[in-house]
């Protein structure tokens, strides 16, 4: 191997000393590193400057190059030393290479494999005959390179893994590991955060991580990777750090947390923020905790800390901190304070407005930049759109990437994208990057959004797992082996992933046969329709299973595959995707619905909406606000929000507001919704005007010019003065070397068109024209002057100005704009017009087409205009040479609905007829409704008759027929442009239609079809009701096809006042199957209805029918009111129950009964069983009988009836439990519930801490008499908790529990001796420790009876703790058993000693008698 880092190819070359030339068709490409061992000269390095290809100042690159400036391979680059160390810095540098700092340069050679031999052949043997030292180290060199051929490199891999290990807060742990691996592996530790307590080291293949004074936020897992060229490997250990804190017994100074209860206040809170992108904003507010503990803080959750967002705690007060500001950080905050008594939270809204843009009209900064589906050398590219689009729409967007560690950015795109999704190709392998997302229009681009996260350019397999470093860039490199290996399979499931019409992304999978080294992909696409197939990467093959395609022809079919490649050559292709046809696959959203604004605050608005219908991957809601009256639209929100309600802040006090909502998704904005109605509705006060003389005309243009004439064209005044335009007078001069003469009249009648034919001008003779309106009231003022227009002939061929724009039916959100063609045609006839429009406030640029198609007619229904906005309008004609130039502007027009409007609306008479109806108020002297179809005068009454009188016209359609669709538009003249028109379509005809038939021929509607109910008696009752009817009414009864009439069996009644027709009968029988109906006829309308009985239906009515009667029957006799059933009493007695008609009753069971049990009282018969037993069981029954008949009820206590009875009496026993009680003994305590009454087949089960009590000899459960108890023999520390009886209650059953958590028994925990052995006339004092919750009661004892304080006993007991008892000058008499006895509710315990008192000389007595 060489000790140069070189890369070479093989080409096609001519060796010089050979006369034959010899094609060398296999390509391939290797890498080699600089292992530890390598020796690197200065001198080799300069050698190399000289040959390199690169110029001397050219930037370092790490592609290979050849002198043509073809890529031919990749150098692994000599990472330089980085001062700066950033979130993306690339942590594993100079990762094998150990002289990287004696290496000054890189050379690029391109030598064929033959001639890289030959020179090897050469240098070897001039060093032998040169120096014979060298000779040996050359020998020495490929010695070595045979014991380490790329064959004996392997991955990394873990002898010994690192131990998880738990340790003490503040004591140090040591992670250990062993690796292996060729060459070296480099080891990297992944820890929580950067800190000086950390510590790794690495000494012959033995790897440690010391983690110094561990707390308890070291509780991690702790990963450990290694990585050399072959692959890599990783570790996890776990460390856990337990806390000294926790103890058996509290001490005096620790506050046990059970007992108290924290009361949070926030105070000084922030309010709802804006700012704007760069600025820095803190949100703080002040936490009050009541009580004060010392030493205890509350849980604050704030936002983590990051780059964007710091946080403090003082102790007293949480700040957030946003450091740079962008639209991200947009939102709702929160601050929420956790104690062990609850928790208390508190939440506002930041705004972030848009950062001032540099050119006006340009759109803001896009937001939310992400990064997917990370592949070698692919990653997709995701953002959000802004809310703000500046003066004109966005055409796309610019993604710019920039290395991390560099500071360059590089364009990723040359054209701008559309869609908010975009595939990024050309990456490095293993390098890290960062994206930023630019908007465009036409008037320029956006300020970049913020940085997306770092993403490294690798295979997702080859990632590490576990958590990311500290860092985030980590770098792998793959060496392909030298030797020729096998031609690679073909890729397996093609698919396309995604298509739009900018472009398709294909990913599949490698194939299963690669050979011995990696593959790489050539994509090849072929159009549909022909067999040829194109090579898309023609120049270099791609790493990835990913691939975009771009400047591919939207709308056409392609299909595409994929072969693999590697130094072998080219492998077979893939199968191929199938036909696909390249556009957006993802429709924008649809308009939401109508926004409802409603006051919340002063300064704030409450917006609600409909969501936006059938919408794909929707990003989420943008929504504007605009004072009524200024045109100006401002976003409420600059972060799209999901939910469909938004609090709009940041409003002006007093304005009134309207609203408009668009929706958003990655394929861009949707139409915005309708306006909403203002929060504060101001109406206009309207009063009439008197007639006046009307306003200038406006817009006086060219239209058409001859050799000696011209024609005119300009709009009517805005302002008709209150009555109708009579005509118009046109006026000229002449315009020579710039100055005007004096105005001429040209016409001395009045114009009725707004255009007209100035004749008689000379050729090439400049003229200005103004024009002047008149009403009744007089004549206008004259127009402004035209530009000076020269007289001479037009030589274009496309179509003149449309003319005579004007007006009708202006509303808030809709105006028809009528026009006339154009004077001049142009070459050919005029075959359309064009309708544009734009706000009047807005620039020139803003005007946008009404419709994409030609329209053929001369008027246009403009649609969603916003509510009290002013639009200007101009229109343009086409012939078949093209569109020719706009005509003058029509308005402003204010898109508001004049008040006391009205609309259109059809009639139907009772005779059928149909008419359209328009009424107006405001009628004036000589004012006419006037009719038109499609804007066109209706002079033809062979279709309409037109009536009109007192303010109200009426169109009557003599004979409704396809022929009548169209639009009707009705005129009222002399007034402000009073008019309004409806559409009738071949729907709207055929429903009026059939209205027109109901009314002709009207139908008797029925509140109710015809139903059937059972009555008394078994009757059957058929009846239905009519809305109305006259007297004159009349029903005709029918049963299958025949009619019926009242009599025995049939009984019919018609209430002509409530509409109520019934028909009654008796009982039913099998004849009467079939259909019933009611026949009316009330003048000439007619109605029907019936009812079917057949089948099962039928029969089960019958049933029904039979049941009743026999009901009614049997209730005519002794009969029962409610039959025998059973009840419970508290006191868990069972009662069999039943009420009955008072006579002659007899009693039987299946047990002797006497009649003394039986009590009778108003008709309900009990018998009372008592505490029931398995005895008890059989059948009761109990007979009715007298002259009138007899009747029986039954009940079977046995099997699911007695099951029954138990269940209910549970029930019973079980809510009559009380809460469970403690009680001490001297053994211990006893948790017992008394019940009313407790049966031997009851069961019952005692749990602790929700797990069943296993009895034993120290723990028994067991029932005397009415109590449940559970007895704990000397209790324990595991013995607290919860205790919980479940008693069963027929079904789930009723819990009891009892928390023994925070109790102790009382106990005497040291301090007493055995036996104190004391001389008379001494003191004694002696103390004993006491410990119990709740605090125990003390007593002393002396041979069992109990002792006071007094002058000789004195005794105390002090700190809830110490127990002590002093005896003064003690005799023999105080000799005895003696016990320190406590007590509380959950134990009693007592310390016993002996005290026993001696005499010295007694003592020495008996001593002298013993001896």
């Amino acid at each position: 191997m060489s000790a140069s880092l070189q890369v070479t190819q093989k080409l096609q070359h001519q060796h010089q000393h050979q006369h034959e030339e010899k094609q060398q068709q296999h390509l391939y490409e290797s890498s080699y590193y600089l292992s530890s061992k390598s020796s690197v000269s200065k001198q080799s390095f300069s050698t190399f400057k000289t040959t390199s290809p690169l110029p001397k100042r050219a930037k370092r690159t790490y592609l290979a190059m050849d002198k043509d400036k073809e890529v031919i391979g990749y150098v692994i680059p000599v990472f330089r030393e980085v001062t700066e160390e950033g979130i993306n810095y690339v942590a594993m540098r100079n990762l094998f290479v150990r002289e990287a700092r004696e290496a000054m340069e890189v050379k690029v050679e391109k030598k064929t494999r033959s001639k890289h031999v030959r020179e090897s052949a050469e240098r070897l043997e001039m060093s032998r005959t040169v120096n014979p030292f060298h000779s040996f180290v050359n020998e020495w060199s490929e010695f070595r390179k045979k014991m380490n051929p790329d064959s004996l490199t392997h991955r990394p891999e873990f002898i010994v893994k690192p131990r998880g290990q738990t340790v003490w807060e503040g004591k140090d742990v040591k992670l250990h590991c062993t690796v292996a691996g060729w060459p070296k592996p480099r080891i990297a530790w992944y820890v929580p955060a950067h800190s000086e307590k950390y510590t790794a080291e690495s000494n012959y293949n033995m790897h440690s991580l010391e983690i110094k004074n561990c707390d308890f936020f070291d509780t991690a897992k702790y990963h450990i990777s290694a990585l050399n060229v072959k692959g890599e490997a990783s570790a996890v250990a776990s460390v856990v750090v337990k806390s000294r804190k926790h103890k058996c017994c509290p001490s005096s100074s620790e506050l046990p947390e059970h007992g108290v209860t924290f009361e949070t206040t926030i105070i000084d809170k922030f309010e709802v923020a804006f700012g704007s992108e760069g600025e820095t904003l803190s949100l703080g507010c002040t936490v009050i905790i009541y009580p004060t503990v010392k030493k205890y803080q509350p849980e604050n959750k704030m936002e983590i800390p990051s780059k964007w967002v710091h946080t403090h705690w003082s102790g007293e007060r949480a700040v957030l901190t946003l450091v740079h500001l962008n639209k991200e950080d947009e939102g709702m905050y929160t601050l929420r304070v956790n104690t062990k008594s609850g928790y208390d939270t508190y939440a506002a809204y930041v705004f972030v407005r848009d950062a001032d843009v540099e050119v006006e009209g340009v759109p803001v900064a896009p937001l939310d930049v992400r990064c997917h589906d990370a592949n070698k050398d692919y990653v997709v590219v995701t953002w959000k759109q802004p809310a703000v689009e500046g003066s004109s729409s966005i055409l796309g967007y610019y993604i710019d990437r920039c290395e991390v560690g560099t500071h360059h950015w590089a364009r990723c795109n040359e054209v701008p994208v559309k869609y908010a999704r975009f595939p990024v190709t050309g990456l490095v392998e293993g390098r890290s990057y960062v994206f930023r997302v630019r908007a465009v229009n036409k008037a320029g681009v956006s300020h970049p959004s913020r940085v997306s996260e770092a993403v490294v350019a690798m295979d997702p397999s080859d990632r590490a797992p576990g958590p990311s470093a500290p860092w985030t860039g980590m770098i792998k490199f793959t060496e392909e082996d030298p030797t020729v290996g096998v031609v690679p399979g073909e890729p397996t499931d093609v698919v396309v992933t995604e298509a739009t019409k900018s472009y398709v992304v294909l990913a599949w999978k490698p194939p299963a046969q690669r050979g011995h080294e990696g593959v790489m992909y050539y994509i090849e696409k072929r159009i549909s329709g022909t067999d040829t197939w194109q090579r898309v990467n023609t120049g270099m093959p791609v790493k990835s299973p990913r691939f975009a395609l771009f400047d591919l022809a939207e709308g056409k079919s392609y299909s595409f595959r994929v072969r693999c490649c590697n130094s072998a050559g080219v492998g077979e292709a893939s199968e191929s995707t199938g036909e696909v046809i390249v556009g957006d696959k993802l429709d924008l959203p649809s308009a939401p619905g109508n926004p409802v604004a409603t006051r919340n605050t002063d300064t704030s608005v409450v917006v609600s909406w409909g969501a936006s219908k059938d919408v794909q991957d929707l990003v989420g809601y943008y929504i504007e606000c605009s004072v009524v009256g200024t045109d100006v639209w401002m976003p409420c929100n600059n972060k799209p929000v999901r939910q469909t309600r938004f609090v709009c802040h940041g409003l002006i006090t007093g304005a009134n507001y309207v609203f408009k909502v668009k929706a958003v998704n990655a394929a861009g904005y949707s139409q915005s919704s309708p306006n909403s109605d203002a929060v504060v509705v101001q109406a206009a006060i309207c009063k009439w005007v008197p007639v006046t003389v009307p306003g200038k005309p406006t817009g006086v243009t060219l239209q058409e010019a001859f050799k000696d004439y011209m024609v005119l064209g300009w709009n009517a005044p805005a302002n008709n003065g209150g009555a109708d335009i009579r005509g118009y007078f046109v006026d000229y001069r002449t315009v020579k070397g710039g100055v005007a003469g004096k105005w001429h009249e040209m016409n001395h009648q009045a114009l009725t068109t707004t255009s007209y034919k100035a004749e008689n001008l000379k050729e090439r003779l400049f003229y200005q024209f103004q024009v002047r309106a008149v009403n009744m009231a007089g004549v206008s003022k004259p127009s402004l002057p035209s530009a000076p227009l020269e007289c001479k002939e037009w030589t274009i061929t496309v179509p003149g100005v449309p003319v005579g724009l004007h007006v009708l039916e202006v509303r808030d959100t809709s105006v028809v704009v009528l026009w006339e063609p154009p004077v001049f045609d142009g070459r050919s006839p005029v075959n359309g017009y064009y309708l544009d429009v734009k706000e009047a406030s807005a620039g020139e640029e803003c005007w946008k087409g009404v419709h994409e198609k030609v329209n053929k007619m001369k008027y246009m229904k403009v649609t969603g205009l916003k509510g009290g906005a002013s639009y200007v309008f101009h229109v343009r004609a086409q012939n078949l040479a093209g569109v020719g130039k706009p005509s003058a502007v029509l308005g402003p027009i204010l898109a508001q609905t004049r008040p006391g409007t009205k609309e259109i609306y059809v009639d139907v008479d009772d005779d059928g007829v149909i008419s359209m109806v328009f009424e107006c108020s405001e009628m004036m002297e000589g004012s006419e409704f006037v009719w038109s179809k499609n804007y066109k005068e209706i002079t033809d009454t062979s279709r309409l008759t037109i009536i009109s009188e007192r303010g109200k016209s009426r169109a009557i359609f003599n004979s409704p027929s396809l022929e009548d669709l169209g639009t009707f538009s009705c005129v009222v003249t002399n007034t402000d442009g009073i008019s309004s028109s409806y559409t009738l379509t071949e729907e709207g005809l055929k429903r009026l239609l059939d209205i027109s038939h109901d009314h002709k021929f009207p139908v008797i509607p029925f509140k109710n079809e015809m139903a059937m109910e059972l009555l008394e008696k078994g009757r059957v009752r058929f009846w239905t009701q009519v809305e109305k009817c006259t007297s004159d009414c009349q029903v005709e009864y029918v049963f299958n096809d025949v009619i019926i009439s009242q009599g025995k069996k049939y009984i019919m009644n018609f209430d002509k006042s409530s509409g109520i027709i019934e028909m009654f009968m008796d009982s039913l029988e099998v004849t009467d199957e079939g259909t019933f109906t009611f026949n009316l006829v009330d003048g000439k309308a007619k109605g029907t209805t019936s009812l079917v009985l057949i089948g099962d239906e039928f029969r089960e009515l019958q049933k029904k029918s039979e049941f009743a009667r026999a009901e009614w029957v049997r209730k005519q006799g002794p009969h029962f009111v409610e039959y025998l059933d059973f009840s419970v009493t508290p006191e868990c007695d069972v009662l069999l129950k039943c009420k009955v008609i008072e006579t002659n009753v007899n009693n039987y069971s299946a047990v002797d009964i006497s009649s003394e049990k039986i009590e009778r009282q108003d008709g309900e018969l009990t018998f009372n069983i008592g505490k029931i037993s398995k005895h008890d069981a059989g059948v009761y029954e109990v007979f009715l009988r007298d002259e009138r008949g007899k009747d029986k009820s039954t009940f079977s206590l046995t099997d699911a009836g007695y099951q029954a009875v138990m269940n209910e009496l549970f029930r019973v026993i079980a809510n009559s439990s009380s809460e469970i009680k403690v009680l001490s003994t001297e053994h211990g305590i006893v948790l017992y519930s008394t019940v009313t009454y407790y049966h031997e087949d009851l069961r019952v089960g005692w749990l602790h801490k929700d797990g069943k009590i296993a009895a034993s000899e120290r723990v028994k459960s067991g029932v005397t008499g009415d109590q449940l108890w559970l007895k704990i023999n000397e209790p324990t520390e595991k013995d607290k908790g919860k205790y919980s009886m479940d008693i069963f209650d027929g079904k789930d059953g009723v819990k009891r529990a009892f928390d023994l958590t925070g109790k102790d028994r009382a106990r005497v925990v040291g301090g007493l001796p055995d036996v104190v052995a004391i001389q008379e006339g001494k003191s004694l004092n002696l103390t004993g420790n006491v410990w119990g919750e709740p605090v125990p009661e003390v007593s002393w004892t002396k041979n069992e009876k109990v002792l006071v304080s007094d002058d000789h006993y004195k005794l105390k007991f002090e700190h809830n703790k110490f127990a002590s008892i002093t005896i003064a000058a003690v005799s023999t008499a105080d000799s005895g058993k003696y016990a320190l006895v406590v007590k509380n509710k959950y134990g009693t315990e007592a310390g016993e000693f002996t005290v026993s008192v001696y005499n010295p000389e007694e003592e020495e007595s008996k001593e002298e008698k013993k001896d």
